[in-house]
C-alpha cells in the first residue's frame, strides 16, 4: 500500500476516494524507562528507549490505518497527517495517531 503526506501519488492518478482513515495508538511510560531517561536529560544526549518506543507506537498507528484503508476498499492513502498528544496523569502515556484520505489509485 502507498502512504504518503503529499495530496497525490505522482504518476497515479486517483481513480475512487474511499474516505477518510485513522490508526490511533496510546502507550504508557513505565518507571524504569522514566528513570533512565531523567538520567540522560540530565547527562545530556537522547533517550533510546523513548525513542524506541515513539517509534513502535508510529509504526503501529500507519498499520492501523492502512488496515482501515484497505478495509474501505483502498489502495493508497494520501494527505497522511501524525499527531503526537502527552495524555494521562502527570504525562504518563503518549498518543499517536495517524490519519489520511484512502483512495484507489
Amino acid at each position: 500500500m502507498i502512504v504518503t503526506t503529499t495530496p497525490s501519488v505522482e504518476g497515479k492518478p486517483v481513480r475512487d476516494y474511499c474516505g477518510i482513515v485513522t490508526g490511533e495508538v496510546i502507550v504508557g511510560a513505565n518507571l524504569f524507562r522514566d528513570l533512565f531517561a531523567s538520567i540522560t536529560d540530565i547527562v545530556g544526549g537522547r533517550s533510546g528507549k523513548y525513542e524506541d518506543v515513539l517509534q513502535r507506537a508510529r509504526k503501529e498507528a500507519l498499520a492501523e490505518m492502512e488496515a482501515h484503508a484497505a478495509k474501505a476498499g483502498g489502495n493508497a492513502v494520501i494527505g497522511v497527517d501524525l499527531d503526537y498528544e502527552v495524555l494521562g496523569q502527570n504525562g504518563s502515556m503518549l498518543m499517536v495517531s495517524a490519519s489520511g484520505t484512502a483512495v484507489v489509485v
